[in-house]
């Protein structure tokens, strides 16, 4: 093919020629590994099933499960795959990520289908699962946004959320069973609130590292993760492992909400959670306008891109860095809370398990936007979500690789698969004022 067709096709994509022709390498590449691996694995008269009514007391109207013959399922969505991949070699398409993602979905629909083979899979449980799985990811990349919007990078999410985690534990369990406030509500809350503080404390300590010290932000960073990872593991060995009462702050309650609950797939899966799920669009929302849309939100971006430009227009930009920083630790401290009031109710050492790393991921898939870090904390949740459900079914897949899901997808997207994520200007940059 000449270099000329090339251009003309990358320029349809508003891409590479290079990359242009990767992706189309790429798709092929899915669509015989879909017809390789599975669809010529699965035998004559397999059938998946998939189930969209959830167990439990779920308020949704019911519909019937949807049983397709495997191997027929499987052999269309490989044929669709190299028809796209053949397509992108040859003329090209304008929206490429789209087609990215609609790819990527015929790849994970045609596991889903060799993997639940003469079997069943509830489709809205899984979504259900990715959902709740999603929504510390979500908040620990927003936090991750709030920081390197005013150019302060914070590696320091997955100590803060652990502390959150730790905080919320035991001052909910105080509360409840050490000073019997006969309200759990209130108990919850006031561990929550606690939680969010401390994570602000962890905020404001980053903060002046960086800020004012000019401590290197990877190393002040890591710091506060060493510390809060040895902090927390100390005392829940020496209070929460002796003192079990000390360790049952329980989980907000499921609010169905009204009538949107009872939509089939839709309202299990967004409209039957509880309390701390509910608060992540709003909050979302509420950053973003901040950031886009108000006079402190273009004063962030201004220290983010250029502090000295906005220093000499009168910004002051060490507030700007203190402020920001500050209520990404609080947003870091809400994550944490979430893993034990939203979902488990007793803290575990390291339980967070690297997903303030992964928010961090999902900041830079989303393009430090706080959406964009929402759609990206999905795919994650959705990889942590679906390494259960696998063993569940016992798919012949060691345990072992399962359990590397979510972190797979956050080396591919880290990869640059999804193309070059650029961040501010000054980000990492300590700033001196003349």
């Amino acid at each position: 093919m000449s270099t000329t067709v090339w251009e003309r096709i990358a320029e349809r994509g508003g891409i590479s020629p290079q990359r242009a022709r990767t992706y189309g390498f790429i798709y092929l590449a899915v669509g015989l590994l879909i017809f390789l691996l599975f669809a010529l694995s699965t035998s004559p008269g397999q059938r998946t099933t998939f189930a969209f009514t959830p167990g439990g007391q779920s308020n949704a109207i019911p519909i019937p499960d949807v049983s397709i013959p495997s191997g027929f399922l499987l052999y269309f969505l490989a044929l669709v795959t190299l028809f796209i991949g053949s397509w992108q070699l040859a003329r090209g398409f304008r929206r490429i990520n789209v087609v990215l993602g609609i790819v990527a979905a015929v790849f994970v629909i045609a596991f889903l289908t060799w993997a639940a083979r003469d079997s069943s899979l509830n489709v809205t449980g899984l979504l259900s699962s990715s959902i709740l799985r999603a929504v510390p990811i979500a908040l620990a990349a927003l936090s991750g946004v709030l920081c390197e919007r005013a150019a302060v990078i914070n590696i320091a999410i997955e100590g803060m959320m652990l502390s959150g985690a730790f905080t919320a534990a035991l001052t909910a369990s105080i509360a409840a069973n050490v000073w019997e406030w006969e309200s759990t509500f209130a108990a919850q809350t006031f561990g929550l609130i606690c939680a969010i503080l401390f994570g602000g404390l962890l905020g404001l300590l980053l903060a002046v590292l960086a800020v004012r010290f000019k401590v290197d932000q990877i190393i002040a960073g890591t710091a506060i993760n060493i510390l809060a990872t040895g902090v927390t593991s100390y005392l829940a060995s020496r209070i929460l492992a002796q003192f079990s009462h000390l360790n049952s702050a329980g989980t907000y309650p499921r609010f169905p909400i009204p009538v949107l609950s009872r939509i089939p797939i839709i309202g299990p899966a967004l409209f039957e959670h509880n309390l701390l799920v509910y608060i992540l669009l709003p909050l979302l929302a509420g950053v973003h306008i901040l950031l886009f849309h108000t006079r402190w939100g273009l004063r962030t971006r201004a220290v983010g891109e250029h502090p000295k430009a906005a220093d000499t227009l009168g910004v002051n930009v060490f507030k700007i860095r203190y402020v920001n920083v500050t209520l990404g630790g609080m947003v870091a401290g809400l994550a944490g809370a979430f893993l034990i009031l939203g979902s488990v109710g007793r803290f575990d050492e390291l339980m967070t398990a690297g997903k303030g790393f992964i928010g961090l991921a999902a900041m830079i898939f989303g393009k430090w936007m706080p959406f964009g870090g929402l759609g990206a904390a999905m795919i994650f949740g959705f990889a942590d979500a679906l390494q259960t459900k696998l063993a569940i079914l016992s798919v012949p897949i060691p345990s072992q690789f399962l359990l590397m899901a979510p972190y797979l997808v956050t080396m591919i997207v880290l990869a640059g698969v999804v193309g070059e994520a650029v961040p501010p200007a000054a980000d990492g940059q300590p700033y001196e004022k003349d």
